[in-house]
């Protein structure tokens, strides 16, 4: 049974005319994508109602349009992006996210900078929608990851009502605003699930999304004599964060992440270091002071050149979590920081069904 959809619908005389009109009306990214019949819809839609979520359903508004994304506007750009309908509930989680108002969504979309939404995600979901961690992640090759991240793309389009150079004022962008999404290596990881520390039980699955720049690498070589290196890996990566050309470097608010390749999280570990200690030294090492600041902004002589300027606002601004492949780079993203909320990360917990468990007792 076909369910009653509400959206408007587009005719063309061919598949083609219908993508050249989706592109006309703005309502793509600019690629080609699956056009979304009734019937791909439909097979969206009954993975949403298996996990509770009805087709008319608001998961919240999306900025700065404020469009109302329904369970079925979200299903219908989950199809123009290509995803299978095992992804969609992570697509729904997302949506859902963006839409908290501590994501400042509207801001984010308006921003002359060139931030992103980044998808991370743990927990069963991993396999269920198979969402890759390892090698390349965040590149080609990984429909899950790219279709996923593309679909909230389209809806932060679609429903939010940006374009380049109209309301989405950002001056470059990126090519991680098409899509930024993946998983954490949970099995490679020597630390707890990343959502096991934003207040999710390990068996949960959850989606975390922060908008952050483009990845940069970092290189991080491992001793020749084998003698200790984790000190000399904190202050490295602690100075990617706090270069002063970022914006978090005086902004200090908003959130920035750091992925440890596989190799680098196992050397931490060896040395002593957990998930929160690297955070503790990634705070504290990840300074300019006041002069250097002033110098790099073009601003007057400071009234006390020496002062210590943190560009990790808090210690809920930094998330720290393992992914890629093994190898010298790990990877750093650095963060906008505007917004009335400080551009914070925000989780959702991904359901792919609401059946309860019948115990039936002899």
């Amino acid at each position: 049974m076909q369910p009653d959809l509400t959206s408007a619908r587009i005719e063309g005389e061919s598949e083609a005319a219908l993508q050249d009109e989706l592109y006309r009306l703005k309502a793509t990214d600019g690629l080609p994508v699956i056009l979304p019949t009734e019937e791909r819809v439909a097979e969206m839609l009954e993975m949403a109602a298996m996990a509770g979520y009805d087709a008319d359903l608001i998961l919240g508004e999306v900025g700065p349009n404020m469009g109302e994304a329904t369970v079925e506007k979200v299903a219908i750009n989950a199809v123009m992006a290509g995803c299978k309908p095992e992804h969609f509930p992570v697509v729904i989680a997302a949506v859902m996210a963006v839409c908290d108002p501590r994501m400042d969504a509207t801001e984010f979309q308006v921003t002359t900078h060139q931030v992103a939404p980044m998808l991370i995600v743990n927990g069963p979901a991993i396999q269920e929608a198979g969402i890759a961690s390892g090698f390349g992640a965040l590149g080609y090759g990984h429909r899950a990851n790219l279709t996923i991240g593309r679909a909230l793309r389209l809806c932060l389009i679609n429903l939010g009502g940006v374009w380049p150079g109209e309301s989405a004022m950002s001056l470059l962008s990126q090519p991680a605003s098409i899509a930024y999404c993946l998983a954490e290596d949970e099995a490679s990881s020597p630390f707890p699930p990343l959502h096991t520390t934003l207040g999710f039980e390990a068996e949960q699955s959850a989606v975390t999304v922060a908008c952050v720049g483009a990845p940069i690498s970092v290189i991080l070589r491992p001793s020749p004599d084998g003698s200790p290196v984790a000190e000399r890996m904190l202050q490295v990566i602690a100075e990617t964060i706090a270069n002063v050309c970022h914006n978090n470097a005086t902004a200090y608010s908003g959130s920035i992440v750091v992925i440890l390749n596989p190799d680098h999280a196992l050397t931490f570990a060896r040395e002593g270091y957990d998930r929160d200690r690297i955070m503790d030294e990634l705070l504290r090492r990840a300074v300019n002071t006041a002069d250097k600041l002033s110098w790099a902004r073009m601003e007057g002589p400071p009234a006390d050149p020496e002062r210590v300027v943190p560009a990790i606002g808090h210690r809920d601004n930094l998330l720290v979590l393992v992914a890629g492949g093994t190898g010298v780079y790990t990877t750093v993203m650095t963060s906008w920081g505007g917004g009335p909320h400080g551009n914070a990360h925000v989780s959702r917990e991904i359901v792919f069904s609401d059946a309860c468990e019948v115990v039936i007792a002899e």
